[in-house]
């Protein structure tokens, strides 16, 4: 009997430790420069639908269901997505827009499990008709999620997905001018 209470107490003193050693929150982001206007590819970014153009995840599974809702390009559209495992079930909502310089939204998975982000869209000047684009997203680690970040780089598991993305935003960008949406209002469905 007392064997098994030092056991426990090991066991809960290990995940006391691993809970106060863990990292709290994460910030993962890549930046591209491309060769267009900062007018333009902010222009383009800024719209949710052009996503499917050069989000990596688009390629993982291009028979993902996609509804969206609200007014493409201003704070309150949403993008929602039900796909296969590689891509999970969630939403992406546009939270905030400063206008040619940066879009954020909130990123909420709920399969494979549950989780909630801060993400963003930055546009910067980068010389002469060329746009540094930096994409990320944020949050916080909670517990016992926390404890597993000690095991996962967040920043290897999905910083090569915003490498490809960007690259192939890069490459979209560069080969044709970009024409901005406008048909912003968008239906559900």
């Amino acid at each position: 009997m007392i064997t098994a209470l030092y056991i426990l107490g090991g066991i809960v003193l290990l995940v006391i430790v691993l809970a106060v050693i863990a990292p709290k929150s994460y910030d993962v982001n890549r930046s591209i420069t491309v060769k267009r206007p900062r007018k333009d590819v902010f222009e383009y970014l800024k719209y949710l639908k052009n996503q499917a153009e050069w989000s990596p995840w688009e390629k993982k599974d291009p028979n993902m269901e996609k509804k969206f809702t609200g007014t493409d390009g201003t704070v309150g559209a949403i993008s929602s997505w039900k796909g296969n495992k590689d891509v999970g079930e969630g939403e992406q909502e546009i939270t905030a827009i400063h206008e040619g310089e940066r879009v954020d939204g909130e990123l909420r998975f709920f399969k494979p499990w549950k989780s909630q982000s801060a993400c963003y869209l930055i546009t910067e000047d980068a010389g002469k008709d060329s746009t540094k684009v930096t994409w990320g997203f944020s949050g916080k680690n909670k517990f016992p999620m926390s404890i597993m970040m000690l095991f996962m780089n967040m920043d290897k598991a999905v910083g090569k997905d915003f490498e490809e993305g960007l690259s192939s935003l890069k490459a979209r960008l560069e080969k044709e001018p970009s024409r901005p949406r406008t048909d912003k209002k968008i239906a559900h469905g």
